[in-house]
């Protein structure tokens, strides 16, 4: 079987783009593993799959499969490589459209400049819907480390933009330990499904850096809802202000949410590569 992609990327975070609808999305969990290795496959951190929707107002339907095959249930640098492939393969002609995903339907829109806006919806602090195992809903909790070499409680920011993450704020963003601890903490026993570990630097309240380790991928160039994420963690505990640029090791976005019940927005840009074709056995 062939199989017809496109390669895109969202500041550095890249990823094939398959339309299915037209036809059924097959693609095993083994397939999909094979495809994103980066010797022996066409390489990417996630693959995105266009579907139809049956909700109504709703344009499209929007599915995310990490490097392990796994689905999951939001990435918000796909989002926007989302956007600039339906428009580019004319399969919408709207400026606004309305996506569906397995955490909900979100809004994407492009501006001026060609950077895509996307209405990220609003943040999740409730321990059993992200989910996180904790009795009480707090700012940040403390969690217990016990690596070989790192015994210790950590004070973390947990949320879901969607998918669920980890929040810790380092001082030294370029010796943070994101591959170590970001893998011990993506499968803390806390998290029954798993979390996205983010390594966050304030530089000024409207300024960050940082780091992402991905669940089902590892340390990325670039996490969208990572940096939703980080973002509404500072606002929260009133370290940042919004909007606020987020600079990643592949690039910048802005981020900006008014707290409360208020939706998140994230701006960036997103790149076509190429396109081809791959033999399937």
């Amino acid at each position: 079987m062939k199989l017809h992609f496109t390669k895109m990327h969202g500041i550095g975070n890249d990823f094939i783009v398959l339309d299915h609808t037209k036809s059924p999305f097959q693609l095993t969990q083994e397939i999909i593993q094979s495809l994103s290795h980066r010797q022996l496959g066409i390489g990417f951190d996630q693959l995105l799959v266009v579907e139809n929707t049956t909700l109504k107002d709703v344009d499209f339907k929007y599915r995310i499969f990490n490097q392990d095959g796994g689905e999951v249930e939001q990435c918000g640098n796909g989002a926007r490589c989302f956007y600039r492939f339906v428009k580019d393969k004319h399969l919408t002609t709207k400026e606004s459209i309305r996506v569906e995903t397995k955490s909900g339907v979100i809004t994407l829109t492009e501006d001026h400049k060609h950077m895509i806006e996307v209405n990220m919806g609003e943040p999740i602090f409730n321990p059993k819907l992200i989910p996180f195992i904790s009795d009480t809903e707090k700012n940040e909790y403390s969690i217990s480390i016990e690596l070989p070499d790192q015994k210790e409680m950590i004070n973390v920011a947990v949320l879901s933009m969607g998918n669920p993450h980890i929040v810790i704020t380092v001082e030294d963003i370029d010796k943070a330990r994101v591959k170590t601890l970001g893998a011990y903490l993506e499968s803390h026993p806390l998290f029954p499904k798993r979390v996205n570990v983010g390594f966050m630097k304030i530089v000024t309240p409207h300024h960050v850096r940082l780091r992402v380790f991905e669940r089902g991928v590892g340390e990325t160039l670039a996490c969208g809802t990572g940096a939703c994420a980080a973002v509404v963690s500072g606002i929260k505990r009133d370290l940042l202000i919004s909007p606020v640029k987020v600079d990643m090791p592949g690039g910048s976005i802005s981020i900006d949410w008014k707290g409360d019940k208020n939706s998140v927005m994230m701006k960036g840009p997103a790149v076509t590569l190429f396109e081809g074709d791959i033999e399937i056995t």
